[in-house]
């Protein structure tokens, strides 16, 4: 049966259809400032101002009319994939919460950036939306953002390793907002602190007594040159920037997830595994010097002496000549030789 249409009707109709687009762009505007309001009453209600993103929230924020008035960043979680330590998961989204609350300390009031979290098993939806298929996945999503998969900004997975300084130089890169410097928080507390220097006022006085009698182990001269050893190579290893940046020691490989990368091209970064490598070469020189100085001297062949001496210097240049390959190999930067003008 076909419809029929009155004059009346149509004018009806007519009028209809004019006030749809009015009232569509009016409930874009007034829903886009609730939404607002209420993404900023959910970032007061976190301890770190990490909002929890749900198939529906998003679904939300997408109603809010182009260009929103905010940028937001996602870090995309998995809760089952916690258990492999290649990934990092449970670190990054730490690292994520401090880039988030450290935010939120320098710009208290700044509306104009909301960091969420979320969790596979909960939204699949969004997940495909945005076209995540591997983690750690960590997406920048622009007031223009049309298209969540194609509009969306993504961090390249390598610079994560940087952790929240890396995630902070992502954000001021590309969304042009500043977030200022990450608060960390000390690694010793309060608490500690305070036990430590009680139970250092209790052991004073035994202390002070064992100091007199010179019999402790800090008046041990092997305990001094393993001391050292140690200094000398958690100096040249890195290892304090590791520590700083809780560093990992190896990384999956993007290209191929069952191969591990041991050594990471690019300058600005580095992991456990190259700067241990590093250090282990640099001591192998070190301990050789010390040795041919106050070993190698006392002993009363001339011949051994040369000998080992020539094997030292060997191992010594193999040893600085790794290093800077590998220096080359990272930064592109190359180390050449030159000849005194004198002798050409």
């Amino acid at each position: 049966m076909a419809i029929s249409t009155t004059p009346t009707s149509f004018f009806l109709i007519a009028i209809l259809v004019l006030l749809v687009p009015i009232n569509h762009s009016f409930s874009s505007s007034s829903n886009g400032g609730n939404i607002h309001s209420e993404l900023t009453d959910l970032r007061s209600q976190s301890p770190t101002g990490v909002i929890h993103l749900s198939d529906q929230l998003l679904r939300q924020i997408l109603t809010v009319k182009i260009p929103r008035p905010f940028n937001f960043i996602i870090f995309f979680d998995a809760k089952q994939l916690h258990s492999k330590p290649e990934l990092s998961l449970p670190t990054l989204k730490n690292e994520f919460n401090l880039l988030s609350s450290s935010f939120y300390t320098n710009n208290p009031e700044n509306d104009k950036l909301f960091f969420f979290t979320i969790e596979f098993q909960e939204s699949q939806t969004s997940f495909a939306l945005f076209g995540v298929n591997s983690l750690p996945h960590l997406r920048l999503i622009p007031p223009s953002a049309i298209d969540l998969k194609k509009d969306s900004i993504q961090m390249d997975g390598s610079d994560l390793a940087r952790l929240a300084e890396s995630m902070a130089e992502f954000v001021e890169a590309k969304a042009k907002i500043d977030v200022g410097p990450i608060h960390r928080p000390p690694m010793i507390s309060k608490k500690q602190i305070m036990g430590i220097v009680a139970l250092g006022l209790v052991l004073s006085p035994f202390l002070v007594k064992k100091i007199v009698s010179g019999d402790t182990i800090l008046h041990d001269k092997h305990v001094w040159m393993a001391g050292s050893i140690f200094i000398y190579f958690f100096s040249v290893s890195g290892a304090m920037f590791n520590i700083i940046r809780k560093m990992p020691m190896f990384m999956v490989d993007r290209e191929d997830p069952g191969k591990l990368v041991y050594f990471y091209q690019g300058s600005g970064m580095q992991l456990g595994a190259e700067g241990f490598a590093v250090g282990f070469l640099y001591s192998i020189v070190g301990l050789l010097l010390a040795f041919m100085i106050h070993v190698l001297v006392r002993l009363k062949s001339r011949t051994v002496q040369r000998v080992v001496m020539l094997f030292a210097l060997f191992v010594s240049f193999w040893a600085v000549k790794k290093v800077i390959h590998l220096d080359n190999w990272k930064t592109g930067y190359g180390i050449h030789a030159y000849w005194p003008s004198s002798w050409n």
